[in-house]
């Protein structure tokens, strides 16, 4: 085992975002239940949702997933596609009325499951880089260059040397504990005994310059990328209704992250110069984290038809624990015919515990119920990003001052709408996210629409909803320090049905 440090502005993000979960019929609606409540995903949403319920309740939901990439890189395109089936959601409340003539009408406790965001994907690039740049070189080079030359951290070439007897693995792993070394130094490794980087003076071990033996020119890159698990939170939640039009409410979560990420890139070149002609890099990353946060919420009746809610959520404090793998592999040309270097440290990386404070986020909302016949909903929240932190902060400066400047605030926009007819409601949808990157470019606006339909038994209800969203984004092969990586354009298509049972207890 060796530890590290390898965090970036994506984790930063994947662990902030969360997605419409939850019951067909909050889906149904794009999720704008804010000032709606009387479901139990409502409730996951604004605390004050679970004090509407007239009587005792619950509901669970299945949830099949199915997701659609079409990238771009250069001259190629790939699709790919992948499909899940889950419970996804299930809680229950449980009401209890006063029985005096006190103005508090009614007390509510309540629990819920729900997943917050599904990290199942996978997508392909591959095609010829042929960004012929004459001050950057697109290849994988400029990865392990980048940590060689790193001005924050100097690598001296006596600190990469193996020592007499010793095996690369060996050498991974003292370069990873050292105090002084780490993360950086493992990847200037790599890079040195798969003879991709060069130091200006081989027989100077204070040396700290290297140059890539890899030259300019086009590249055949082919890239895969894999993901899977989930975000998720269970939520402890007190409501009360004062007299006949105010509710309010407290939630309590307990979250928690399960992530595995696996990511494969081969690449090719004959450029006049190049050494090195072949390179296969892989990178393993497994993550599981805890987490907690709380939010306030309130429900006004302004009348019998309109309604208001907001809510605050609280930043969510979480403490993260990784760990990595990596394989490098090479061929080189040495005059006498092709040589090929493999470096399987087979060593798993832990990284050094840490913790991430997510930003907070308020959201407003406004309700007309049409009687028993339908409802039209609005929710507008705002969060901004540039608020996230790693801590401690003294081992995170550079990388918390690259997100207060790369990303931004964003706003959400959700309106839905449901209409009765008999046991029967028809509901509907849209939504629109705002990029949380300052550029607009690295990850774009999603946009949203949903369609969904329900019955009443009596005091069983089902629902089935059927919801599709799509956002583009520009996804980097590995990360630099400077300059910019080769990276590809995905978009993606995340499309659900959800089906819910909810009854009276």
């Amino acid at each position: 085992m060796s530890t590290i440090y390898a965090q970036d502005i994506s984790d930063a993000i994947r662990f902030s975002q969360d997605e419409i979960q939850g019951s067909a019929r909050f889906r149904a609606l794009s999720g704008a239940f804010g000032a709606l409540g009387g479901d139990m995903s409502a409730v996951s949403l604004n605390p004050a949702g679970s004090a509407v319920f007239s009587r005792s309740h619950a509901s669970f939901s299945l949830s099949s997933k199915e997701i659609e990439n079409n990238t771009q890189y250069f001259n190629g395109v790939n699709n790919s596609s992948e499909s899940n089936f889950d419970i996804n959601q299930g809680g229950a409340a449980f009401v209890f009325a006063s029985n005096t003539n006190s103005p508090w009408r009614k007390f509510t406790i309540a629990i819920a499951y729900e997943r917050t965001n599904d990290h199942d994907n996978n997508w392909r690039a591959s095609g010829v880089n042929t960004d012929n740049d004459p001050n950057f070189n697109n290849s994988i080079a400029s990865y392990f260059y980048d940590h060689a030359n790193n001005p924050d951290n100097a690598v001296r070439l006596g600190d990469i040397l193996l020592r007499d007897g010793e095996s690369f693995t060996d050498a991974y792993i003292d370069i990873g504990n050292a105090p002084q070394l780490g993360f950086s130094h493992q990847q200037a490794f790599l890079g040195y005994w798969s003879f991709i980087l060069e130091p200006d003076d081989n027989n100077n071990d204070d040396n700290t310059s290297y140059i890539s033996n890899i030259a300019p020119g086009n590249f055949n890159h082919d890239y895969i990328y894999t993901s899977t698990g989930y975000n998720g939170k269970v939520t402890f939640n007190m409501a009360t209704q004062y007299e006949d039009n105010l509710y309010l409410g407290l939630n309590l979560n307990s979250h928690f992250i399960d992530y595995e990420r696996s990511t494969l890139l081969f690449e090719d070149n004959s450029n006049t110069g190049s050494i090195v002609n072949s390179v296969e890099f892989e990178n393993g990353l497994s993550t599981t984290g805890s987490g907690f946060s709380f939010q306030l919420g309130g429900i006004l009746k302004l009348s019998n038809e309109f309604r208001v809610g907001v809510t605050y959520d609280s930043p969510t404090w979480y403490t993260i624990e990784e760990e990595s793998t990596q394989y490098l592999s090479t061929v080189r040309d040495e005059g006498s015919g092709p040589e090929v270097q493999v470096i399987n440290p087979n060593v798993i990386n832990v990284h050094p515990q840490y913790k991430l404070q997510t930003p907070s986020k308020l959201t407003g909302s406004l309700a007309y119920v049409f009687g028993k016949q339908g409802l039209i909903s609005f929710d507008y929240s705002r969060k901004d990003y540039s608020q996230t932190k790693f801590r401690p902060t003294s081992d995170y400066i550079d990388l918390n001052n690259n997100i207060s400047n790369i990303l931004t605030d964003a706003s959400t926009y959700r309106l839905g709408g449901e209409y009765k007819y008999k046991q029967f409601s028809f509901r509907g949808g849209y939504r629109f996210e705002e990029s949380p990157y300052a550029d607009g470019i690295t990850i774009g606006d999603l946009t949203g629409y949903s369609l969904g339909i329900g019955y009443n038994f009596g005091n069983t209800k089902l629902d089935i909803t059927y919801d599709q969203s799509e956002r583009s984004s520009v996804n980097s092969f590995y990360n630099l320090r400077f300059d910019r990586p080769a990276s590809a354009e995905v978009d993606r298509t995340n499309s659900n049905i959800t089906l819910s049972l909810s009854f009276n207890i």
